[in-house]
């Protein structure tokens, strides 16, 4: 079953790759407007040669790293914290709320305004994007742990902090990881931002600067190795999801 899997999943994208080369050249449709694969390959072994492409991949890469590990634990820290809190909960839930129907891109231009054009307009973007999801989850998870295991663990006069790490905190481990799931792909898009915004390094600003020159096949790659790097820290997250909710049965269709 699962080499049929991996065989049809390589003669699909053998497929798209054949089709992408030829229509677009038998729709007569210039290259500034859809490359085809062999120019796009053509493009990134440029790109290596004479545009840093490298460097530019790190430094979206770790950017978009930093990014996901702070949002992820304000999101997570700050969810448990209200989790615990009833009433503190009900106070910041209209300003958490506020922030989250906030569109997180519109706050680029405002952090290029405040900091300037370093590194921290992308950082602080990416951070708010990751956090709102892993907040929410972890904040709706906690409400849903079970109150007769929290009764239990009281009666045997558990501390706050035990019932904490013994009940609700593996009680939500599934949601915080599914959080962390969305966050993951997210933080890319984040960092992409605050590079296509204000950059001068990194894939989002490849982007900025193929647009410019009308060179859509360094766009193209642009995407694909911001989507590589996505995949990259999704497969992490997943990995660390596997491992840690081993004793979970999994269903098979």
């Amino acid at each position: 079953m699962k080499n049929s899997i991996l065989i049809t999943t390589i003669l699909v994208a053998l497929a798209f790759l054949a089709l992408w080369e030829i229509l677009p050249p038998l729709f007569g449709i210039p290259r500034y407007i859809i490359p085809t694969a062999s120019q796009c390959f053509a493009e990134l072994l440029r790109m290596f040669r004479l545009d840093n492409l490298v460097n530019h991949t790190i430094s979206t890469f770790v950017m978009t790293l930093v990014g996901f590990a702070i949002g992820s634990l304000l999101g997570a820290f700050i969810g448990y914290m209200l989790g615990m809190s009833r009433f503190w909960e009900q106070v910041l839930s209209p300003y958490i709320l506020a922030l989250q129907i906030a569109p997180k891109v519109a706050f680029a231009p405002l952090f290029i305004m405040w900091f300037g054009y370093t590194f921290w307009p992308k950082l602080l973007v990416t951070i708010l994007i990751v956090f709102f999801p892993i907040l929410v989850n972890v904040l709706q998870a906690m409400k849903t742990v079970d109150r007769d295991l929290i009764n239990l663990a009281r009666a045997y006069n558990l501390s706050r902090f035990e019932i904490f790490l013994k009940v609700e905190f593996p009680s939500t481990l599934p949601a915080l990881l599914a959080g962390l799931r969305i966050g993951s792909t997210l933080a890319v898009i984040g960092v992409t931002v605050g590079e296509l915004v204000g950059g001068n390094t990194g894939l989002g600003y490849l982007i900025s600067y193929g647009e410019g020159q009308a060179n859509a096949a360094m766009v193209f790659n642009a995407i694909a190795v911001l989507t590589i790097i996505g995949i990259v820290l999704y497969s992490a997250v997943t990995y660390a999801e596997t491992r840690l909710l081993h004793y979970i049965p999994k269903s098979e269709n």
